[in-house]
Parts: C-alpha cells; structure tokens; sequence
C-alpha cells in the first residue's frame, strides 16, 4: 500500500509539469494547414504514434514505470493530441 500511494504521489507531481510538444497540438496543427479527410485521418495517427514514443521516452528518462508509465503516457499523449477540432 505504501509503494502505491508514493507512486501516486510522484506520478501527481510529475504531471503538470509533463508536457509533449511546444507547439500546436496535433488536432491544432491539422487545422492549422487545413487538413481534411483521409489526409486528416493520417496526419493524426503520425501525430499521436510520434507523441506516444516521444511520451514513453520522457517516461524512462524520469524513471516512471509500471502503472505510473502507463498513466503518465495516457496523458502526455492525450496532452500532445489535444481536442478534436470540429
């Protein structure tokens, strides 16, 4: 139990300062150069397969594993992708 709630404890303090790219989102990029359809569709699955890898990295160089890595990715990426532009 107290592995877990340290776990927590330093997956909660990494968190606001894990961040994947300093630029647009990648939904903001697509929107940015005007990106439709199938085009769309693979410029996104480039985007987030790039952040994941980007986001597994950051995991390992903070020696975050486990639970805490799979968490800590899940928002790095869904941080990188950002919302779905309409």
């Amino acid at each position: 139990m107290r592995k877990l709630v340290l776990c927590s404890f330093v997956l909660a303090a990494l968190l606001p300062v894990a961040s994947f790219a300093e630029g647009p989102s990648c939904n903001a990029a697509a929107a940015e150069k005007k990106l439709a359809g199938a085009a769309k569709t693979s410029f996104l699955k480039k985007c987030e397969k790039d952040a994941a890898a980007t986001c597994d990295t950051a995991a390992a160089d903070k020696k975050i594993y486990g639970a805490a890595k799979t968490s800590f990715t899940k928002k790095c990426v869904k941080d990188a992708v950002g919302a779905a532009a309409g």
